[in-house]
């Protein structure tokens, strides 16, 4: 009797360690799934500092951002400017010539940006646009559609998870200059936009059908052909429109810039800078394909290409923090026994989405070659 009461004991014992465990690990798959999946307000954090003028140059207090190579936006609580690369760097100091805009005072606290234009094509970058709307699924969706000499082929700018339209600013002027029209989109989630029936972000499992309803924009205002532009999560949702959207034979071209192309991986390199064992990655991958419905293989580009693979740029930079560039150079070594015609280039030391920033001329280059090659734009 006592042993078969010991053995109860026991039994009972391993069953609520094992009820504990399995909440535990729900709460914390929960926990992640949130960062993941629900829109919320990027915080406007300000964590340099500027340290005046000197010669016409901004100096900044030295930081692993503010040491970064190339052209960055700085912005400020009420300001805004457009700074070079670094100029010298001493005692702490770092000078970058300022390009735009009004250098901050000094001991104002700033934010250096990969994109380094705020407002409208208008206020930004000079070029007329109309704001227009297009028609999805949900309802109305905001967006900019600047002209250009080339009406029949029309370039889609998707931008990434917690950015704005404004991220494809930086590239807009060359795309204008090939005469490509560009329509600058929202999508669901975005402020001012309908919000997903479940309120959550889907990772592109349903944002690809905005992008859809974009495309079906711009062939009805005279479109024959589209170049997709995404930007990490932009480039997911671009990777299902291509896998799903009846309308993909109209994509002549993609352009992806640090793209998510396997999200597991994505998912392992946020855990690692959180701190957080990979295992729970999985964990997440459920508690997240419960919440919003999600089969996380189906992003993996790799396993899972789409049928339809048109000429692909594919743009990343070495040191992204955020979406490893292993993903994309995994990408780049299968595509020719995917039969997807791709060019990847990588840029040295840029991070995530900055690398126009850190190396424009490389970037311009490319996307200039790109255009000419795959749907006769002028360079």
């Amino acid at each position: 009797m006592a042993r078969r009461k010991i053995i109860r004991i026991t039994v009972t014992s391993l069953l609520v360690v094992l009820v504990l465990v399995t909440a535990a690990l729900g709460g914390v798959g929960w926990y992640y799934s949130g960062e993941l999946l629900e829109p919320e307000e990027v915080p406007r954090r300000y964590p340099e500092t500027s340290l005046g003028v000197d010669d016409k140059n901004v100096v900044l207090a030295e930081s692993k951002l503010t040491l970064q190579r190339g052209t960055f936006g700085i912005v400020w609580p009420g300001g805004t400017a457009k700074v070079g690369d670094i100029a010298s760097t001493r005692d702490g100091r770092v000078e970058r010539p300022l390009l735009e805009g009004t250098a901050p005072p000094e001991g104002t606290k700033v934010r250096m940006e990969t994109g380094v234009y705020e407002g409208n094509p208008k206020t930004s970058l000079g070029l007329v646009f109309s704001d227009v709307a297009v028609p999805g699924e949900l309802g109305d969706m905001p967006a900019w559609f600047v002209p250009a000499s080339k009406p029949d082929t029309w370039v889609i700018t998707v931008h990434g998870r917690g950015a704005s339209r404004e991220e494809a600013l930086r590239v807009v002027p060359q795309l204008h200059g090939a005469g490509l029209p560009v329509l600058l989109i929202t999508y669901r989630n975005d402020p001012g936009v309908p919000k997903s029936p479940d309120g959550l972000y889907h990772l592109g499992d349903t944002e690809w059908h905005d992008v859809e309803a974009a495309i079906r924009y711009a062939q009805g205002q005279g479109a024959k052909k589209v170049v997709l532009y995404g930007w990490s999560m932009g480039g997911a949702i671009v990777g299902q429109t291509l896998a799903r959207s009846g309308l993909a034979a109209a994509v002549s071209g993609v352009v992806l810039d640090s793209p998510v192309t396997n999200w597991t991986q994505t998912l392992n390199l946020q855990a690692e800078n959180r701190g957080v064992p990979t295992w729970l990655t999985p964990v997440a991958e459920v508690v997240s394909g419960w919440r919003a419905d999600i089969d996380f293989d189906r992003f993996d580009l790799v396993r899972n290409p789409p049928a339809l693979k048109p000429p692909t740029l594919l743009i990343h930079g070495s040191a992204d923090g955020t979406v490893p560039a292993q993903s994309s150079r995994d990408l780049a070594t299968a595509a020719n026994g995917l039969g997807w015609p791709l060019q990847y280039v990588e840029i040295p030391g840029a991070d995530h989405t900055s690398g126009w920033n850190v190396a424009t001329d490389t970037y311009r280059t490319a996307l200039g070659d790109f255009l000419t090659r795959s749907i006769g734009a002028k360079p």
